[in-house]
């Protein structure tokens, strides 16, 4: 049976790890709500756009150079583009687990391709980099923050290797923001750009070539996907965190009242056998 100073250390090392959790419970929280006004404020920006680029994409079918874009031509997949965007930090529950869990489905299912990893975020290129898989950039130190920045880099660098030739899709996987309890696990195409085929052609006027009109949205549609995936990570991994450890703090407080329970049996325990030592010793003089 352990000693009363070791239960009551061990109180006192469960009650400094509650007090750890939330406090980053509160960050966050507070972390959170900053990220969240992010993602809704993008989200009605990235989705006119992909209604803009339906409309200009189906009023432009019957133009053969606007049709001859690069980024718009599908190919047999051979040459595979993983973009991974998983968290720089762990403690957020099952969120960087569910990620790779679901990256690793994905290149076993496209094991017959030559595949190459983005990791975006350090907890993917910590787990990928053990692993037989050729990796074509990464970044770290981001995820919290997103920067348009980088996104914009990303795209360009992918989007000139498609024009090239030297790749025949590029995938895009990471957590979409639900809510605080919820998170989507989402992966998507992003090259070849494909569009919606029910839009209905609108009468545009142009001002510039349908080509060259196509030529500027396409690679804004790319950059805004992946920043747009980025801003919802982020908003995911704040809200998974918080979740983690609003339920460590709970556990914590239940092991402190087990523990508190157990020290208290254990102390009457000893006073019980004080006594009746004392008792003892007094009936044995008589």
């Amino acid at each position: 049976m352990p000693s009363l100073i070791d239960i009551r250390r061990r109180i006192r090392s469960v009650k400094n790890t509650q007090q750890i959790t939330k406090a980053m419970k509160m960050v966050s929280a507070a972390k959170l709500r900053r990220a969240q006004e992010r993602v809704i404020a993008a989200r009605p920006y990235a989705g006119m756009l992909d209604k803009l680029l339906s409309n200009v994409v189906a009023a432009a079918r019957q133009d053969e150079a606007a049709g001859n874009n690069p980024m718009l031509a599908a190919r047999e997949e051979k040459r595979v583009l993983l973009i991974l965007v998983t968290a720089d930090r762990g403690l957020a529950g099952a969120f960087n687990g569910n990620l790779i869990k679901a990256a690793t489905s994905f290149l076993e299912e496209h094991k017959g391709c030559t595949l190459e990893l983005e990791a975006l975020g350090r907890k993917g290129r910590d787990f990928f980099r053990r692993r037989d898989i050729t990796f074509s950039g990464e970044l770290v130190g981001a995820s919290e923050k997103p920067k348009y920045e980088n996104a914009q880099e990303l795209a360009e660098r992918i989007i000139k290797r498609y024009s090239d030739d030297e790749l025949d899709s590029v995938y895009l996987l990471y957590n979409e923001f639900k809510s605080v309890l919820s998170q989507k696990l989402t992966i998507t195409r992003l090259l070849p750009v494909t569009v919606s085929e029910t839009a209905a052609p609108v009468d545009y006027i142009y001002e510039q070539p349908v080509e060259e009109l196509l030529a500027s949205l396409l690679p804004k549609y790319v950059e805004i996907g992946i920043f747009r995936a980025m801003l919802e990570s982020a908003a995911a991994e704040f809200a998974a965190r918080m979740t983690a450890m609003d339920a460590a703090s709970s556990n914590a407080a239940e092991m402190i009242d087990k523990l508190t329970l157990y020290m208290n049996r254990v102390r009457q325990a000893s006073i019980t056998r004080e006594i009746i030592e004392v008792v003892s010793g007094a009936s044995a003089q008589e």
